[in-house]
């Protein structure tokens, strides 16, 4: 391409010179002379023209060669890239070639699988009636259906493997029950000791003891007038005539019988007992108990590392002084259950806030008296109107498996609230509701086959089974014990502390009197 516009640029100055010699020829001639007659020299721009003429030759010849070269030099490299072309075109042949070869075997080998597929499926279809035949001629034979053929070989087999799966079931329970125990123990031991706490769980009644039975007279009243104001300012039932030298008060909120039992007490100490007089000295009880019980609430927030509650949440939790359950009182309760459940959350690596939060909030559904509800359903709708993290309303929720547990702290809470609860000393039990429990534990194991007696002893923590040596063997009664274990946790009916220990007692005897 350079050379060709090289050429061109020659041509070009090659026609200029040509232009401007024939332009200086045709000027205008001054007037002529007379002529001498002589001989015409050569004239310069003749000369000059010629030269311009051999010149452009010249470069017209070399722009020819150049030309002449370039061409091929094009042909060339055109065949080269012809060559290329059709050598490609050659391999996309092959390729094409080979695909066809490939598509043909390929076609070849699905026929080929077909046809196994229909042999094998009459091959099936004749062994399933051979199968039949032979069935139908063992029936014949041995004089039995199938169903009953089948069960007498599965009661064979269960016979079988009846010593074995016993024998499998000890070892189970044997390695599992040590590694268990092992990692139970060091795990519970290092949560407890961190959760140690002085303060030791109150047990009160709200009874008023008087100084003699003439302060009974002046706390009923003219016509019982001082009775109903104290009545009507508290909330609360007194009962008068049910002991002598006290008073029993009587009411299902903690927090108004406790006024009532301070508001009384300074009353009597004051001895100026009037309508006007009561009404104020139960006002100022209010205020003072309201004032205790924002600082409980405060101390048992601080004491488990809790600093950015409400403050109504603060109260609430504050009441937990003046409520008890089963006897044991809710802030030691909570106070012992939160420092379990944080020592259990660090050890199992979980999420610590969560646990501290559940923990400390989980019985916080039990001091909420003007809703209905379960202590656990009110606890929870009480969290959600406050915008609590749903993790802690989980833990809330399943701390007594209401419904199944949704991640490791539920579980943690479920567990530190069992431990603080069921340890020896922390609660007591009415009589009724001692002896419906050992009754139904007993009841229990006596629906079992082969069960002779059955008795709950150790206050129902364990339970002792009496089997018939002649319907139960050694393998049966470890079976037994295990059936009976999954129904009393089946059983929601039944609730027990801590654990119940199931012992199933075969005894076999040979006696001979020699005479």
């Amino acid at each position: 391409m350079i050379n060709i516009a090289l050429l061109g640029a020659l041509l070009a100055a090659v026609g200029l010179a040509v232009f401007q010699f024939t332009k200086k020829k045709k000027k205008p001639e001054k007037e002529e002379k007379p002529k001498e007659v002589v001989s015409a020299p050569p004239k310069p721009q003749a000369i000059a023209l010629q030269e311009a003429q051999e010149k452009a030759r010249e470069i017209i010849f070399e722009a020819r060669d150049e030309a002449f070269r370039l061409r091929k030099a094009a042909e060339e490299e055109s065949q080269k890239i012809r060559a290329l072309v059709l050598s490609r075109e050659k391999k996309l042949a092959q390729k094409e070639e080979e695909l066809e070869r490939k598509a043909l075997s390929l076609s070849e080998k699905e026929k080929a699988l077909e046809e196994e597929k229909k042999e094998i499926k009459e091959k099936l279809s004749r062994v399933s009636e051979l199968e039949k035949k032979q069935l139908d001629k063992l029936e014949k034979v041995a004089h039995l259906t199938r169903e009953e053929a089948k069960e007498k070989v599965l009661s064979g087999v269960r016979s079988e493997l009846k010593k074995e799966i016993a024998k499998e079931i000890r070892a189970a329970e044997e390695s599992v029950s040590k590694e268990a125990d092992r990692k139970a123990k060091q795990l519970l031991v290092e949560a407890m000791q961190k959760a140690v706490t002085d303060y030791v769980a109150e047990y009160t009644v709200s009874t008023v003891k008087l100084p003699d039975e003439e302060m009974k007279g002046r706390i009923i009243g003219r016509e019982g007038r001082n009775i109903r104001v104290l009545e009507k300012t508290t909330g609360v039932d007194f009962d008068i005539d049910e002991t002598p030298g006290e008073i029993r008060l009587s009411c299902f909120d903690p927090v108004r019988r406790e006024i009532a039992k301070v508001a009384l007490e300074r009353l009597i100490a004051d001895g100026r007992i009037q309508p006007a007089r009561i009404e104020r000295i139960v006002a100022k009880t209010k205020e003072d108990i309201g004032k205790i019980i924002h600082q409980a609430g405060e101390d048992l927030c601080h004491k488990v590392g809790v600093y950015d509650l409400p403050r109504d949440k603060i109260d609430l939790l504050g009441r937990f002084k003046y409520r008890f359950s089963y006897g044991q009182n809710m802030i030691a309760h909570t106070l012992e259950e939160t420092k379990l459940g944080v020592a259990l959350a660090r050890e199992l690596k979980a999420d610590v806030n969560t646990v501290r939060l559940g923990c400390l909030l989980h019985d916080i559904g039990k001091v909420i008296t003007d809703e209905e509800g379960s202590h656990v359903e009110l606890g929870v709708r009480l969290l959600k109107r406050n915008n609590i993290s749903q993790a802690v309303i989980d833990c809330v929720a399943e701390h007594h498996q209401d419904r199944p547990f949704s991640s490791v702290e539920s579980v943690i809470v479920y567990i530190a609230d069992a431990i603080s609860g069921a340890r020896p000393g922390a609660r007591f039990e009415s009589l009724e509701e001692y002896a419906t429990r050992l009754t139904k534990l007993e009841e229990i194991a006596k629906s079992f086959e082969g069960v002779k007696e059955a008795f709950a002893i150790a206050a129902g923590r364990e339970l002792r089974v009496i089997v018939k040596a002649e319907d139960v063997d050694d393998d049966g009664a470890v079976i037994l014990a295990r059936e009976i274990k999954k129904k009393i946790e089946e059983e929601k009916k039944i609730v027990f502390p801590g654990q119940v220990k199931v012992t199933v007692i075969r005894e076999t005897r040979a006696v001979e009197i020699a005479k």
